[in-house]
Order: C-alpha cells, then sequence, then structure tokens
C-alpha cells in the first residue's frame, strides 16, 4: 500500500480533548506555528485549557506571542477535524470510547489524516482491529509524557502503519523542540515506561528488602544517573559488555529467573569484539567512536 505524506499548508492538527495532556499538546504545536483545533464536549474544559495555551506558550516556545498563536475551540467533533492533516485523541483511557472515537474518525476525518493515540497503556493495534485496512495504515501510537518539562514524544506502530509515516513525524516534532523516538516494534510501555516500569519494581524490592531508605536510593540515584549525566547504555559501554554479561548471568542464576534474551544478545557483541568504550575501534551498544 502507497503512502504520501500529508500537506500541512492551510490544515490544522486536531486535538481530541483538553484535559492536562491535551492542552499541553494544543500549546505545543500552536507555539510551533500550527492552527490548533482544540475539541471537547465540556465548554469549561476548553476554556481552561485555552487559557493555558495563552498563558504558558513561551514555555515551549521562548519568542512566540499571544498573537501569534491559532487555536480554534470545538464542542462537536466533525467541525473539529474535518481538515486535520493530524488528529491526536486524548479522550479518557477507556478502550471502548478510543474504539468508538477511531470509528468516527474514519467517517469524520480526511482520508489522508495521520491519526494517532496518546494513549500510555492501550496500544494503538487494541483501537484498531475494527477499522479497514487503510485506515489502519495511518493509524499509531503518538505518547507524549508532559511537556514543557519533559520533552520526550514516543511513536508506535499498530502493526499495519505506513512505514513512510514515522520519519515524517520525527521531523516534524523535532521542529517543535521535541525529543521524539520511534518504538521499532510494538512494545507494552513503549520505551521509557517499560524502562522505568524495571526500575521502580527493583527499586521497590530494595526497599521492601530493607537493603536501603528511600533517602539512601535518591542519593545514590542522583550522584550516579543524574549529576553524573550517564544514560542506561552508554553507562554499560563505560563499564565494558562483557562485565554487563557476567553481571547478568549472576542474577539469573541467584534467583532463578529465566533469561528473557539479553544474555545472547549480549554475546553476539562480545563475539564480535564489540565490548564498548574499551574496544573504541568497534563500539559496543554505541558504535565505534570517531577517531
Amino acid at each position: 500500500m502507497s503512502w504520501t505524506n500529508p500537506p500541512t499548508e492551510n490544515r490544522s492538527i486536531a486535538i481530541l480533548g483538553a484535559g492536562v495532556l491535551g492542552r499541553r499538546i494544543g500549546a505545543v504545536w500552536a507555539a510551533g506555528g500550527y492552527t490548533v483545533h482544540l475539541r471537547d464536549p465540556d465548554a469549561k474544559q476548553l476554556s481552561a485549557a485555552h487559557e493555558y495555551i495563552l498563558e504558558h506558550a513561551r514555555d515551549y516556545k521562548e519568542d512566540v506571542r499571544s498573537s501569534d498563536l491559532r487555536v480554534e475551540l470545538f464542542e462537536e467533533l466533525e467541525p473539529a477535524v474535518q481538515n486535520a492533516f493530524i488528529v491526536v485523541e486524548c479522550v479518557p483511557e477507556k478502550l471502548p470510547i478510543k474504539q468508538e472515537t477511531f470509528s468516527a474518525l474514519e467517517r469524520l476525518a480526511p482520508a489522508d489524516a495521520v491519526l494517532t493515540t496518546n494513549s500510555s497503556s492501550y496500544k494503538s493495534r487494541e483501537m484498531s482491529r475494527h477499522l479497514q485496512p487503510e485506515t489502519r495504515a495511518r493509524l499509531l501510537n503518538m505518547h507524549y509524557m508532559m511537556p514543557p518539562r519533559n520533552r520526550v514524544v514516543e511513536l508506535m506502530t499498530c502493526g499495519d502503519t505506513h512505514e513512510a509515516i514515522f520519519p515524517w513525524l520525527l521531523e516534524i516534532l523535532k521542529t517543535l523542540t521535541m525529543v521524539p523516538v520511534q518504538a521499532r516494534k510494538e512494545s507494552t510501555g513503549f520505551v521509557i515506561n517499560r524502562i522505568w516500569a524495571a526500575i521502580k519494581r527493583e527499586s521497590l524490592m530494595v526497599l521492601a528488602e530493607g537493603v536501603a531508605t528511600p533517602e539512601d536510593l535518591d542519593a545514590v540515584w542522583h550522584e550516579m544517573f543524574v549529576k553524573s549525566e550517564i544514560p542506561p547504555c552508554g553507562g554499560m559501554d563505560l563499564v565494558g559488555l562483557d562485565t554487563v554479561s557476567y553481571i547478568e548471568k549472576h542474577y539469573i542464576e541467584e534467583r532463578g529467573l529465566q533469561d528473557p534474551g539479553v544474555i545472547d544478545y549480549l554475546q553476539k557483541h562480545i563475539d564480535e569484539g564489540r565490548l564498548g568504550n574499551k574496544t573504541a575501534d568497534k563500539g559496543g551498544l554505541h558504535p565505534p567512536k570517531a577517531q
């Protein structure tokens, strides 16, 4: 199935839901110079969201002026989406409501509009089963964290999303000073929430076992990862992937765990001589460093 990215001139981005995240997503796009159609059936919610965007737009782009912002408010769905090139669904986190929303969008939104869900708990695949193949090809997750403080946006396929959509969306989001990342395959928790789930679980185990106090845990985390600014993959390359493999094997053996595939993944790097910083000419998780 072929795909041509939709033109954006004289078209809007429609945000469905004017709650905490809906209004922030609206501010991202309005501050970036796009016409935003904000839809919510609650007039008070719409008014509050509009005030938020006008008041906080400079948090998203320092040189933007209120007079530059193009935000239109809608209580009804059809006029809100009729000329949209992207639709962002931010309705309540209930799957039947989301499924009904995308069924309506299949009928009412332009046939070339990219349809996205901001859901953090549901895969877009779960909203696509009743849709036509042509609609599923333009449906995906576009999950915003909490802008403007956290500018991460995660993109993830519904399983049928046309691949050409991703580089196009990634570039647009970068122009909005967001930090987009594409999950290369479907993943519950996407990228960041999946990593955070593991960190949270192990942190709670440390506390429950009486190994450390919350104060101690936060202090060492701040020293190790906040002050040093060492990211996960960079940190493993620094230690050495052979050492990382030894440590993971020990945890697996001691706890009687089933290896989810990380040992084989690491061993492939080790067999190829890609150990990290100690093999700078070959690299590790990251590619070789420029000489």
